[in-house]
């Protein structure tokens, strides 16, 4: 990879970088913070062509919603009181909006949202209302920009019928050994699931469901929460907002937000999905999504968090088996445990179904 410093200061227009330094835990790009000598902080980001084959494309998709959300906002801001702030792309010193190395690597640089963190799970029930609160503001502020302005960015994303015709590809040439018991629990859960996991994909087939601009990763440790107020204040990691069904974004934050131990427990035997938290992320989601959601998409919510948590699942297995070419690790077994802890809320989910439906209907 390139030196640091010297991709850092094509986007510094005197050039000067006083430090830089790796920044999150995202499993796909490598991104760093950086403090110049003079102005205000910023995030820079390597893109990982393995993921993103055409990173313009994300680029073009940027600045396309990031226009539209920010005209959205002039006619139609958040509360009085409320803090909004989406992270804007920076310019290199040429005016581009993104560099490109002697290697080929894409670069990008966006504004650093001060006074905020994320979090990698739910603290308690104001912090899961405001996790709920995020997306909905986002899915609002983009619900009438055209989706066929938007790149499909990342071809069969969330798309579960493809990603179990690869699974079934790499279980043909493994890397690892199926027999141990941890092994076999996987398959097995996935040998049951396959048969609903294409209900989402269905309904869009049938016109049930519609296709509109969508996040496309809006995990709880993606939702920036102001450091004082505690309030959501920006959804970051925006590289997978593209054209799709906003009950993969809605299901994808259940999934992650209800999970009290976290995306990556040590042990994945005492993962549950919590209800309560449930309630509060819909509670703080619903409000604000209300003035597009449609009868049909207020009757496939459970759908999308069942089947997010089945896909989660099947991509860390397939994952473990081929070889850990996809997401990062930091051992041979982490992609194994992070398929066992979704299968795992997998199954509790399934367990609260009449639970999470009657919390549906309450919030409508």
């Amino acid at each position: 990879m390139q030196d640091i410093i010297a991709v850092a200061r094509q986007f510094i227009p005197d050039g000067e970088v006083a430090t830089v330094r790796e920044y999150g835990s995202g499993n796909i790009n490598n991104t760093f913070v950086v403090t110049p000598a003079q102005g205000a902080r910023f995030i820079l980001q390597w893109i990982n062509q393995r993921v993103f084959p055409e990173p313009a494309l994300i680029m073009h998709n940027f600045r396309t919603f990031s226009e539209h959300l920010q005209a959205r906002l002039r006619q139609d801001p958040v509360a009085p009181g409320r803090r909004w702030e989406m992270p804007a792309i920076l310019p290199t010193r040429s005016g581009a909006d993104y560099w490109v190395d002697v290697d080929g690597g894409f670069w990008r640089a966006v504004t650093f949202v001060e006074g905020a963190q994320t979090h990698p799970f739910i603290r308690d029930a104001a912090h899961a209302h405001e996790v709920g609160y995020a997306l909905g503001t986002f899915h609002r502020l983009i619900s009438d920009l055209d989706p066929t302005r938007l790149y499909d960015t990342l071809k069969g994303f969330h798309l579960v019928p493809m990603y179990l015709l690869h699974y079934d590809e790499v279980l043909q040439s493994p890397k690892v050994a199926l027999t141990a018991p941890d092994v076999q629990h996987c398959m097995r859960v996935i040998a049951r699931a396959r048969q609903w996991g294409a209900v989402l994909e269905e309904a869009r087939a049938r016109g049930a469901l519609q296709v509109r601009p969508v996040h496309g990763d809006p995990k709880v440790d993606n939702i920036m929460i102001d450091n004082v107020t505690g309030q959501a204040v920006s959804l970051i990691d925006l590289d997978t907002v593209k054209p799709g069904l906003i009950h993969y974004d809605i299901g994808d934050c259940l999934r992650s937000g209800c999970n009290p131990l976290g995306e990556e427990p040590d042990d994945p035997s005492g993962v549950r999905f919590e209800t309560a938290l449930c309630r509060a992320i819909l509670g703080g989601y619903l409000p604000e999504a209300k003035c597009f959601l449609t009868p049909a998409d207020y009757e496939y919510l459970y759908d999308g968090l069942r089947v997010l948590a089945f896909e989660m699942g099947l991509r860390f297995f397939t994952d473990y088996v081929e070889g850990d070419v996809y997401f990062k690790v930091r051992d041979a077994r982490h992609n194994l445990l992070r398929a066992l802890v979704q299968f795992k809320l997998l199954a509790s989910i399934e367990s609260h179904e009449a639970d999470i439906r009657a919390i549906i209907r309450d919030l409508r």
